[in-house]
């Protein structure tokens, strides 16, 4: 099994590489097993708000940090891939939730500036990637992200645009090797990011109405993931089969045993 370094360094390497990083979010042991198993799948990210909703708590940091430390050390000592978190803004101290983070397997992670200072949120982007080398894995992958558009919807496109460009761009320089910019991103916005950032620096969410995967990857963007939609997915999977079952049918057909 590879060390720590190795996967974080396997994990950078994947996020640098031109071919486009899709990683379909997992909140769970058995899911992550399933993920991982699909040919062709390369790394593995967790949801933080699938993770908290699975223990019965709402998103924002309202789940207990040591249970989402137990939760994402689940998911990585399951499997063999690289496996990235979803921490949220840290739980009141970053650079010590990522090293405990290490301390469970995680080689990579998110984690939110919401619009905090651009000093406060550069600061915590310094504690994470020191904590990190402090630990012995100089090659975490931090996926700073900006909150930017999730909470710019009520103002002018090219200011948020603007306020993502300089935070990014900030939390570059203070050591980050990818910047997560989620939120409604059309061609021109993807453009300006990876022109602003640099090739291979800018991951973003995919969603409904997301630009096609192919085009993220000619645009050269890094990495998509799935954030709680993955789960959304399995979801309505399990509805529908309940209403089916309720209406008198029963499992669908091409059902598979994957456990």
């Amino acid at each position: 099994m590879s060390s720590l370094a190795d996967k974080a360094t396997t994990l950078l390497d994947l996020h640098r590489a031109p071919a486009l990083l899709k990683v379909v979010n997992v909140w769970d042991v058995i899911g992550a097993k399933v993920v991982a198993d699909v040919e062709g799948t390369t790394a593995l990210a967790t949801a933080s708000h699938s993770i908290a909703a699975s223990y019965g708590y709402p998103d924002g940091e309202k789940i207990p940090v040591d249970l989402m430390i137990e939760a994402v050390g689940r998911i990585a000592a399951a499997v063999d891939l690289s496996v990235t978190a979803d921490l949220e803004a840290g739980y009141g101290d970053a650079g010590e939730t990522v090293r405990k983070a290490i301390g469970v397997g995680i080689v990579g992670a998110n984690i939110e500036d919401q619009m905090k200072p651009l000093d406060e949120a550069v600061a915590v982007v310094s504690a994470v990637v020191k904590a990190a080398e402090a630990e012995g894995v100089p090659s975490f992958v931090l996926n700073a992200r900006t909150d930017a558009f999730v909470r710019g919807r009520d103002r002018d496109p090219a200011d948020v645009l603007a306020d993502a460009v300089v935070r990014g761009k900030a939390f570059l320089d203070a050591g980050a090797p990818v910047v997560f910019v989620p939120g409604p991103l059309d061609e021109a916005a993807v453009s300006t990011l990876v022109e602003a950032f640099g090739p291979q620096r800018l991951t973003v969410i995919g969603a409904p109405g997301s630009l096609p995967l192919a085009k993220l990857e000619e645009l050269g963007v890094a990495r998509v993931s799935y954030g709680p939609f993955s789960q959304q997915v399995a979801l309505t999977a399990l509805q529908d089969l309940v209403i089916d079952v309720v209406a008198g049918g029963g499992l669908p057909e091409g059902t598979r045993r994957l456990n």
